[in-house]
């Protein structure tokens, strides 16, 4: 046996004894809790809600033309008319990515830089037909785990599905003003 393969078994034998419980009953699978970046100190954690648009539309809406250059930028749209760009990071991707997100009511628990005008995503709310606030996120039903963006698993590489759960806001975050 080559000293590749013989690491390679003694790394496999290591990680069946370190999982190894005496136990006859199986683990329990807890949820796992939604990830929610923590707020940097004296940053606050606010919740901007309204839909997710499109931007194009939201300015042809309010007879502005523009080119191609904005069509895929996506924006919140408040009740009071106010268009809050995305930023397509972690979180916000999914807003780009999954049109089931868009043009419905969400509350979006964001974090925002004085002096840049973006919103960046820390978590999303969306409302079911009865308008029960829900945390929306994807989940893989083989591994358990929560993911943020549509694509396959992280470790098991199968589809993902898009998954709600009636959930209040955090405590620390407070409603944009």
């Amino acid at each position: 046996m080559g000293p590749y393969r013989l690491l390679l078994a003694v790394g496999l034998a290591l990680c069946l004894v370190a999982n190894r419980t005496d136990s006859a009953d199986p683990p329990v699978k807890t949820p796992a809790a939604p990830f929610q970046e923590p707020a940097k100190k004296d940053e606050a954690r606010e919740v901007f809600s309204g839909q997710v648009v499109m931007l194009q539309a939201a300015l042809e809406k309010r007879g502005i033309k523009s080119r191609d250059e904005i069509k895929s930028q996506i924006v919140l749209e408040t009740k009071a008319g106010e268009l809050w760009p995305i930023v397509p990071d972690w979180r916000g991707r999914a807003l780009y990515q999954d049109e089931r997100l868009r043009d419905r009511p969400v509350d979006l628990v964001c974090r925002r830089t004085p002096g840049v005008p973006w919103l960046q995503i820390l978590s999303i709310y969306t409302f079911d037909e009865e308008g029960e606030r829900q945390i929306t996120d994807y989940w893989c039903d083989i591994c358990s785990i929560p993911m943020y963006e549509i694509k396959p698993c992280d470790c098991c590489q199968a589809e993902i599905r898009l998954r709600y759960r009636p959930q209040k806001l955090p405590a620390d975050a407070h409603p944009h003003k």
